[in-house]
């Protein structure tokens, strides 16, 4: 016969986990219980984390071989290209910033430097206070497009246009004139085009009948210096004679240079940061 203590040890053993599963029924049911009554008393549920609100962000940062051959193509050193990159980033940024949430809340996206901002640059930056005409043609006439940012400027862009107007050559520098006074494009500045530039750059005197009797004399004026071959238009060739003749001839029409102290300034500016 076996010793009775062997029974009694499974006897016992049996019981005590019978015990225990009784327990964690009991304990399961009384938070399944007590998650009912809080629910029946409208007790809130504990309140998820919110998300941290995404900084807007501009795309990565262009590869070496940008920079090289911005190097290699204007007129800056590699440091300077450096801070006109991290001056693009901020002003990308705070455009992204300023501008309104889409209607899902998102950030606008903002591929480059837009309109808005270019004009804040040319007035804040280079004291560009110019007319309104002006600054719009000096935006158009900045290289955007499929290479350059569909509407925006993209950073190459904006690079090689500080090029032309912090550092430009006379070449350059009258070119790029040029194409601000040349308000369709045609290759040509007519007496139309003049005189839309001139206009709003006179002040009415008091008792004039007529102001604008006084733009048109002052264009004929400007036309028989600007107009060197004398076929009442002026093309590029004629600019450019005119103008190395008498530079000071190059801004006829309206401000799109900044002046030499504004330079100075921005490129001591620009070099400190780097």
């Amino acid at each position: 016969m076996p010793p009775p203590q062997l029974a009694d040890g499974k006897q016992i053993s049996m019981a005590a986990s019978a015990i225990a599963l009784r327990g964690v029924r009991i304990f399961l049911t009384a938070g399944r219980h007590g998650a009912e009554r809080q629910q029946a008393q409208g007790a809130a549920p504990a309140p998820r984390p919110k998300p941290k609100a995404k900084k807007p962000v501009v795309g990565g940062k262009p590869p070496q071989k940008v920079f090289d051959l911005l190097f290699k193509s204007t007129r800056f050193s590699k440091a300077e290209i450096e801070a006109l990159y991290n001056m693009y980033r901020r002003l990308v940024i705070s455009a992204q910033a300023a501008a309104p949430a889409t209607a899902i809340g998102h950030s606008p996206k903002i591929d480059g430097i837009d309109q808005s901002t270019f004009r804040d640059v040319m007035h804040n930056t280079f004291d560009l206070v110019t007319e309104e005409a002006i600054l719009e043609r000096m935006w158009m006439t900045w290289e955007r497009g499929a290479a350059g940012g569909e509407g925006s400027l993209r950073f190459e862009s904006w690079v090689k246009g500080l090029s032309v107007l912090l550092r430009g050559n006379t070449e350059e520098r009258i070119g790029y004139c040029f194409k601000v006074y040349d308000l369709n494009n045609d290759g040509f500045i007519t007496r139309e085009e003049m005189f839309l530039l001139l206009r709003n750059s006179l002040l009415k005197q008091p008792g004039d009948e007529d102001p604008d009797e006084g733009v048109r004399e002052l264009v004929e004026l400007v036309l028989k210096k600007l107009d060197v071959d004398k076929d009442g238009t002026v093309s590029l060739d004629d600019y450019r004679q005119a103008v190395e003749q008498e530079p000071l001839l190059l801004e006829a029409f309206g401000q799109c240079l900044p002046t030499k102290r504004h330079t100075t300034t921005f490129l001591k500016t620009l070099t400190n940061k780097t």
